[in-house]
């Protein structure tokens, strides 16, 4: 899992080097619940506060994410994509899937389902809440 992480961490370089992994799954997830609080980006990854709070300030500086005022509540800050962060998303997302094909290229089929199977029971099983390795 170290090497997997490794190997994760490094490719997210080579896809943007302004987007780290971190950066990458924060923007993933801004996309995919169509924007949320800093206070969720955190305790969905079980990130410190203090953390997310320096990978949003540094997308924003790149203007890749923008603060919009909640409309339930207008003291509530809500953290969405920019156009360019959509951009950048889209176009290191299609890399990385890319990299995939190519990684995966010549596995057979029962070879990949059995992979696909192991990733989602991976994915899907109880959250460490210790902290460890961040997002991802």
């Amino acid at each position: 899992m170290t090497a997997f992480a490794r190997r994760a961490r490094a490719s997210a370089g080579r896809m943007h080097p302004e987007l780290s992994l971190v950066s990458y799954t924060l923007l993933g997830h801004l996309e995919e619940r169509d924007g949320c609080r800093a206070t969720d980006l955190a305790a969905h990854y079980a990130l410190d506060k203090s953390t997310v709070s320096r990978q949003v300030s540094a997308l924003e500086r790149a203007g890749l994410v923008e603060r919009r005022p909640d409309p339930d509540d207008q003291r509530v800050q809500v953290l969405h994509l920019t156009e360019a962060g959509r951009q950048i998303l889209a176009q290191v997302t299609r890399r990385r899937r890319a990299a995939f094909r190519e990684r995966l290229a010549d596995w057979e089929e029962g070879d990949l389902v059995r992979f696909a199977a192991y990733l989602e029971r991976y994915n899907n099983a109880r959250p460490d809440t210790g902290g460890g390795e961040g997002a991802g």
